[in-house]
C-alpha cells in the first residue's frame, strides 16, 4: 500500500520545529498500513469461485489464503478440517528438497556434489555427471521405466536403497542439466537416498528430526505403514495446518517464530528457477507457463521470469507461495481426484492476485 500525505498538510510542521511530531505521525501511519491494506481486500469473488467448484473437489477440501503471520481466508467442512490428515502426493517433493538444503547448511553435503560421491554405482553406470541439484530439479536425464502417469501404479520396493539401485541402471535420454523431465520417482528419490547415506538414518526418521519437528509439523509423516519403500517424491501425509507452517517458513525467508531455520541464502537458492519453461521437456501440465526450481514448479511470466512457486499434489491439492505479494495459497483434498485441476488453481490465483496492488511481472 502507498500512503500519500498531502504536502499542504505538512506545511505547518515544516514551518514549526515539530520534527518529532511529523516523524511520529508517519510512524503511526506506517503501522496502520497492513491493517488498511487488508481492509481493502474483498474476497467475495474468490469465495464464490471456490464454492462453485466444490463439486469438482468432491466437497471435501480445505482452502486457505494466508500471509506469513495471518490467515486471510479459510474454507473447510465439518468432516474435513485444517487438522485432518491426508496424502499430499507430489507436494512431498518440496519438503524433500528443503531437507537436502538443510543438510547442505549443516555441511553434510553440497547441493552441487556429484551423486556418485555418495552412491558410487552412478559412476559405474556412466552417470557420474549427475549432481544432487540435477536430482532436485528433475534434470538427471534418466528415463524412467514408464512415462509419468497420474494414476500409474508404483512398483513395489522393500527399501529406498533397492529402488535407487534400479534407477541407476536406467537409460540416460538427455545430458544432465539440459532438460527437465518431470518424474514421480527418479530425481527426488535419489536425493532422498543420498540423505540416508550421509546421515545413516532412514528417510522418514531423518526428515522428521531435521524438518518436520523443528517446523512444528507434528501431523506430517513419510512413514509407510504397509512396509513398502519410503517415497521422498510422493509419500507424505500431512494437514493443511502443517503444510502452511512450511509455506510460512519460506515466506519468512527461512525463519520460524523469528528464529532462523534455513538461512535466507538457502531459501533463495531452494526457490531459484533451474529450468525455464523452454527447458521443460515433459510436464504433466498443459501449456508452457511452468518452469522448475527444486522440488517445486515456478510460475513464469512471458519473459520466463519466476513470479511464484507451486508444489501441486497432482490429485486436486495444490500449494503456492507468491513471494512478491507475500501470500500462500493452499488446497488440500480428502479424496484422490482424477485430475490435477491446474486451470482451476491458476484461475483462483488470478483472482487472489487482484487483492494486492503490486506489479509482480
Amino acid at each position: 500500500m502507498i500512503i500519500r500525505i498531502r504536502t499542504e498538510s505538512l506545511s505547518f510542521f515544516r514551518n514549526s520545529s515539530c520534527t518529532n511530531v511529523i516523524q511520529g505521525l508517519i510512524f503511526l501511519l506506517l503501522l496502520q498500513a497492513p491493517t488498511l491494506a487488508k481492509a481493502q481486500q474483498d474476497w467475495t469473488a474468490v469465495k464464490a469461485k471456490m464454492s462453485a467448484n466444490a463439486k469438482e473437489l468432491e466437497e471435501e477440501f480445505v482452502f486457505l489464503v494466508a500471509t506469513a503471520d495471518s490467515t486471510l481466508l479459510l474454507m473447510e467442512t465439518k468432516t474435513f478440517t485444517t487438522k485432518a490428515q491426508a496424502p499430499i502426493f507430489l507436494s512431498s517433493q518440496w519438503l524433500t528438497a528443503a531437507l537436502l538444503f538443510k543438510l547442505a547448511e549443516e555441511g553434510k553435503l553440497s547441493i552441487d556434489d556429484p551423486v556418485q560421491k555418495y552412491l558410487p554405482a552412478f559412476g559405474k553406470y556412466f552417470k557420474g555427471y549427475i549432481t544432487i541439484r540435477h536430482c532436485l530439479s528433475q534434470m538427471t536425464g534418466i528415463e524412467p521405466n514408464q512415462k509419468f502417469q497420474l494414476q500409474g501404479p508404483r512398483k513395489k520396493f522393500t527399501s529406498l536403497e533397492e529402488e535407487v539401485n534400479e534407477l541407476v541402471t536406467l537409460t540416460i535420454r538427455a545430458k544432465p542439466g539440459t532438460e527437465c523431465w518431470f518424474s514421480q520417482s527418479v530425481g527426488l528419490n535419489i536425493a532422498g537416498r543420498i540423505a540416508e547415506v550421509v546421515t545413516k538414518k532412514k528417510f522418514d526418521i531423518l526428515i522428521k528430526s531435521k524438518l518436520l519437528t523443528p517446523l512444528g509439523m507434528r501431523r506430517t509423516s513419510f512413514s509407510d505403514l504397509a512396509g513398502g519403500a519410503l517415497n521422498p517424491s510422493a509419500g507424505a501425509q500431512s494437514t493443511a495446518d502443517d503444510y502452511l507452517k512450511f509455506l510460512r517458513m519460506l515466506l519468512n525467508n527461512g525463519k520460524v517464530n523469528q528464529v532462523p531455520f534455513l538461512s535466507e541464502a538457502s531459501v533463495n537458492n531452494l526457490l531459484q528457477l533451474q529450468a525455464p519453461p523452454a527447458k521443460v521437456a515433459y510436464s504433466p501440465f498443459s501449456g508452457e507457463r511452468f518452469g522448475y526450481a527444486h522440488g517445486a514448479w515456478t510460475l513464469a511470466d512471458r519473459d520466463g521470469r519466476s513470479t511464484a512457486l507451486c508444489a501441486p499434489g497432482m490429485y486436486g491439492g495444490w500449494s503456492i507461495i507468491d513471494r512478491c505479494r507475500g501470500y500462500a495459497y493452499l488446497v488440500v483434498t480428502k479424496n484422490k481426484l482424477k485430475e490435477d485441476k491446474a486451470d482451476l488453481h491458476m484461475e483462483m490465483k488470478s483472482l487472489i492476485d487482484r487483492q494486492w496492488s503490486v506489479n509482480c511481472q
